[in-house]
């Protein structure tokens, strides 16, 4: 059942020769990477992960979820990028916006995250929320000694053990990694922890339908075998080129928006719910795109929030920005605007409508305002917000990142410049093996 719709009207004609014109491309760019002929095609695991994840690992991530909610009030997922954004745009998509308010339940665990940054209040707060709390871990990384998560687990695994004891505390520890090396692994095979494995051919990134985030999300108690199977009838729906095809049509229209100047991306969304799945889609398209000198810019507003801070520039300023907006057709609750006998706000004409209503009207007024302003506007429209609608979002955009990469010329299965920072900091905190690359940056910042 096709739970997302894509309107193109109000972006294309801003750049209809460019979307004429690159239409090859578009289709040879779905031909390679159906067929795994283009550059990167060995991480390509992601392509038909929905529809070949076996029923028996979705049985195993819920078993251990029920054991884990059964022993923890408290779950800390342990990541950074992909390792932690999926999982995160899931969860705060499908709960309560107040969810972090409200205390652990039988019927879900509070999933937080750390590893994500390398704050030392971060850390010290969240050492001091799990004190003398049930609490476990899930630890991610194919490596295990990216930094950040490599801190954050380091300190909460000592806080585990040093209140449950270390026969306890390997219980309540699970380790998604490489199958077969890694720092990571040695140490869950040492201690006993229970592993899942992440794909060798996928990505951070791509991810996030692999235990990667479909453990954390069954802790916070939602359907996984429910967002597979969303995301398999997306995967059904766009298997081949097609003008009708909403993977390609996306892939093809921002790289003729990008051709014709635009070259700044707002993802934008009037749910708040979808905050992170805005950051899960900056990192998506923004990692496999910027590179080689090329790459629209990804950015995000929540709106109609940001239009008190951010609307003034999008209405007026360089006109080298196209907007993507996410909208949801269903709330999940309603809530109409009451009468008020003194009407000291002015907003009696409003009495008696939903607020979604004043929320769609504002929506569809800011699209008007914006494309009169010389903004297009593509429109992505949510029938409502459940599993299986997004994991038919997440699969879209996957797939559509992996068509656009191969339209703008790059490989989107990659990010060599992710390493630079690395090894900066590296020399700078004087790792062993980098001595040379200590004294140079020495020398440099002299």
């Amino acid at each position: 059942m096709k739970s997302i719709e894509l309107n193109i009207q109000d972006a294309v004609y801003f750049a209809e020769k460019q979307y004429v014109s690159n239409k090859d491309k578009a289709v040879e760019a779905m031909t390679k990477l159906e067929d795994g002929t283009g550059e990167g095609s060995d991480f390509l695991g992601w392509l038909h992960l929905p529809s070949e994840t076996p029923e028996s690992l979705l049985d195993k991530i819920e078993k251990t979820a029920a054991r884990l909610k059964e022993k923890c009030d408290y779950v800390v997922c342990v990541g950074i990028g992909g390792s932690y954004l999926g999982a995160r745009a899931v969860i705060s998509a499908l709960s309560d916006n107040f969810a972090d308010f409200y205390g652990p339940s039988s019927k879900s665990l509070k999933v937080l995250f750390a590893g994500q940054n390398i704050s030392e209040e971060y850390t010290a707060e969240l050492e001091n929320l799990l004190t003398d709390k049930r609490f476990g871990i899930i630890v991610i990384s194919k490596s295990g000694t990216t930094t950040e998560p490599a801190i954050a687990f380091r300190i909460l695994k000592e806080l585990l053990e040093k209140q449950v004891g270390k026969e306890t505390a390997k219980d309540l520890i699970v380790a998604v990694t490489d199958e077969k090396k890694g720092a990571l692994r040695t140490l869950a095979t040492q201690e006993g922890y229970e592993t899942y494995v992440i794909p060798d051919n996928v990505g951070g990134r791509f991810s996030v339908l692999t235990p990667v985030g479909l453990l954390p999300i069954a802790c916070a108690g939602f359907d996984v075998k429910k967002l597979i199977a969303g995301a398999a009838e997306m995967e059904n729906t766009t298997r081949h080129p097609s003008e009708e095809n909403p993977c390609e049509i996306y892939a093809r229209l921002r790289n003729a928006l990008y051709e014709a100047g635009k070259k700044i991306e707002i993802l934008v969304n009037y749910n708040p719910k979808l905050h992170y799945f805005a950051e899960w889609w900056k990192q998506l398209y923004g990692e496999s795109e910027g590179k080689d000198g090329k790459g629209i810019f990804p950015a995000s507003v929540d709106l109609t929030t940001d239009l008190h801070s951010m609307g003034q520039w999008i209405q007026e300023g360089e006109r080298t920005i196209f907007e993507t907006v996410l909208t949801v057709k269903k709330p999940s609750i309603t809530r109409r605007i009451p009468e008020d006998a003194a009407n000291l706000d002015g907003i009696n004409y409003l009495a008696g409508k939903n607020i979604d209503e004043v929320n769609k009207m504002a929506e569809l007024g800011t699209k008007i305002a914006h494309v009169d302003g010389g903004v297009p506007v593509i429109k992505i429209e949510l029938d409502k917000l459940e599993e299986n609608t997004l994991g038919q979002l997440i699969y879209f955009f996957e797939k559509a990142c992996g068509v656009s990469g191969y339209i703008l010329g790059v490989n989107p299965f990659n990010q060599p410049g992710v390493e630079a920072y690395k090894k900066n900091m590296f020399a700078l905190l004087e790792k062993p093996g980098y001595e040379k690359e200590t004294q140079a940056i020495k020398e440099k910042i002299k």
